[in-house]
């Protein structure tokens, strides 16, 4: 099995307003908010964007997230490198980390309830 496409970008602001803002007029829908600084907009049936403050001396980084169905029959190729196998979120979902050939980390994240 192999993965199904985008799932979520995953993106870090320095600040929350006007991140949020900035992908409401957009065009986007504040899913919700998790009262800490972060939430969750989506614009259609496309991939979720999840936006999370981070502070000033910490760098702001964006991350691809790639769906995956069932984690149990994923068997990634030889060309994949795995950096950390398939782990449980506070969130509720089930996520693996692996490399690609140029040293990029990859998110790959199935839903709930999902057994590897």
């Amino acid at each position: 099995m192999s993965t199904d496409g985008i799932e979520a970008v995953f993106l870090e602001t320095r600040n929350w307003g006007t991140a949020a803002r900035f992908f409401l007029d957009l065009g986007f829908t504040l899913e919700f908010e998790t009262g800490h600084n972060s939430g969750q907009f989506r614009n259609s049936s496309g991939p979720y964007v999840f936006i999370a403050e981070v502070p000033p001396d910490q760098p702001a980084r964006a991350q691809i997230v790639l769906r995956v169905a069932d984690p149990a029959a994923f068997r990634p190729g030889g060309g994949v490198e795995v950096v950390s196998e398939w782990e449980d979120t506070h969130y509720g979902t089930r996520e693996m980390t692996v490399r690609d050939p140029d040293g990029r980390t990859w998110l790959l994240q199935a839903g709930p309830g999902k057994e590897a």
